[in-house]
């Protein structure tokens, strides 16, 4: 089959790959109808997020059963099927307690409960590194699922590939990012990012009650895209005092709810990489230091930006000072699918609003350095197999 794979930073090529086989009661086969570039891609791209050997890629896919474990009772071959991107296996204590992201048994090799750097990882992703498991992903014409009894869902025939995608992953995410915010109604929301994660904590605040929701983005294409799919405020840090301006917009204040949508690679100046370089850091955290400065006191910030490494200066005095209340990490998904299907189904949110490109599997390696490159005002692509 063929499969996008990685190789080495800034080298992913669409190679052909030995067909998956079933290798545990618990596993499907797939063959995939659509799948996504998500931003958490680029971050094995470009190397910052370290991998040795050639791997699949993907985590953002949905197809059709192709072949079932003979312990998967739920499916059956020609279900078309979305798949959320944490492997949980549903009996453990995490999967038990509403944690699956830190399933204790998907990721066998890497799993600890320290959370290093190099090793000690929650549980396993699909197509994202041996440290989170060493699963191949869904950028290919096949995948095998595994644990397919607990985490597929079954997509309504009325929806299109388009329409269900993104509730695999960035739906979820930014569902998430909210949710944990635990709105009440009226609150202003402050999202940095509007990238793909970005726009959909945006289709989710509103959906949860938020009464402002301002988008943050150094690239006007992107916050002419927020404006057009999610009637949103809009500020650029290159020309905005951000956090001046959200203050002005809220008394004084500040948000109620700070999003960090970027995570640790966002634009950056010559200045700010010789900082990172000189502190060992990966990227910088100069997005979640503006959440800290932006939210109100006694607010929230959900960080859903992937952070890789450990940084020097974080201020702790500052969200020790306000009562700032942080939640950060992998979506749970499970805990949001079926209801997020629901808002889906009956038209109460749209997805397929924010994709830019459409391009075949074939041509994943242009794909990438379109969507890496922001080329032809690119916000999402998805791939068909």
């Amino acid at each position: 089959m063929k499969a996008a794979v990685f190789h080495k930073p800034g080298d992913i090529r669409v190679d052909n790959v030995p067909d998956p086989s079933i290798l545990d009661p618990r596993d499907v086969i797939l063959r995939i109808t659509s799948t996504a570039i998500c931003g958490s891609d680029l971050h094995i791209l470009s190397g910052a997020v370290p991998q040795k050997d050639p791997m699949i890629m993907g985590h953002e896919f949905m197809g059709i059963v192709e072949e079932t474990g003979s312990a998967v009772l739920n499916l059956k071959k020609g279900d078309r099927v979305i798949v959320p991107f944490p492997i949980a296996c549903g009996q453990c204590f995490f999967c038990t307690h509403q944690a699956s992201p830190a399933c204790e048994n998907s990721n066998y090799k890497n799993y600890g409960p320290n959370g290093n750097l190099t090793d000690q990882k929650g549980g396993a992703l699909f197509g994202y590194t041996d440290l989170y498991g060493g699963y191949s992903g869904g950028q290919a014409q096949y995948v095998r699922v595994p644990y397919a009894d607990i985490s597929p869902r079954i997509v309504p025939e009325f929806l299109e590939d388009e329409q269900a995608l993104f509730l695999t992953d960035i739906f979820p995410t930014g569902w998430a990012a909210i949710d944990w915010a635990q709105l009440k109604g009226e609150e202003v929301v402050a999202i940095f990012g509007s990238g793909p994660v970005g726009l959909m904590a945006q289709k989710a605040a509103w959906i949860n009650g938020a009464g402002r929701v301002i988008a943050i983005d150094p690239l006007d294409y992107r916050l002419q895209k927020a404006r057009q799919v999610n009637n949103v405020d809009t500020l650029n840090p290159d020309r905005d005092d951000v956090v001046a301006a959200i203050r002005e917009m809220t008394d004084g204040r500040g948000a109620d709810v700070c999003v960090d949508a970027c995570g640790f690679e966002p634009e950056r100046s010559f200045m700010d990489k010789v900082k990172a370089t000189v502190n060992f850091e990966k990227g910088s955290i100069k997005v979640l230091e503006m959440c800290f400065e932006a939210v109100r006191r006694m607010g929230t910030v959900s960080i859903m930006g992937v952070y890789g490494s450990m940084y020097n200066n974080f201020p702790l005095h500052r969200i020790f000072d306000k009562g700032i209340t942080i939640k950060q990490g992998q979506a749970p998904v499970l805990n949001y699918i079926d209801k997020l299907i629901d808002l889906v189904s009956d038209n109460k949110v749209v997805l397929d609003d924010i994709i830019t490109h459409v391009l075949p599997l074939d041509d994943a390696t242009n794909a990438y350095k379109i969507f890496d490159e922001k080329e032809d005002d690119c916000v999402k692509v998805v791939l068909k197999p």
